[in-house]
């Protein structure tokens, strides 16, 4: 018997992208979040900060982005917020001491 694909996985729900520009967004995402808490900032604000007016796709891949930091446990969104985990914070000050 065969699985359906997960949404997440089905290519006709996400425009096409490589592993390299998704973890480019990750790392741009992840350190513009870190970098500015505790200052929080919006879904909107980081998409804006990040693609300097560039097209919807750009917006895109920021959204994906957030979306498997969640998922991978070190962002968490409130409402329209993106914010740090706890874990996150912790390796951020680990890494910069």
């Amino acid at each position: 018997m065969r699985e359906n694909p997960s949404p997440q996985t089905d290519s006709g729900c996400n425009p096409p992208s490589t592993t390299r520009d998704d973890a480019k967004a990750q790392r741009a995402v992840l350190g513009l979040v870190l970098a500015q808490h505790p200052t929080q900032l919006t879904i909107c604000e980081l998409a804006r900060e990040i693609n300097q007016g560039q097209d919807f796709a750009a917006d895109d891949s920021v959204e994906r982005a957030i979306r498997d930091l969640v998922g991978v446990g070190v962002l968490r969104c409130q409402g329209a917020l993106v914010l740090p985990t706890r874990p996150a914070l912790h390796l951020d000050q680990l890494a910069s001491s």
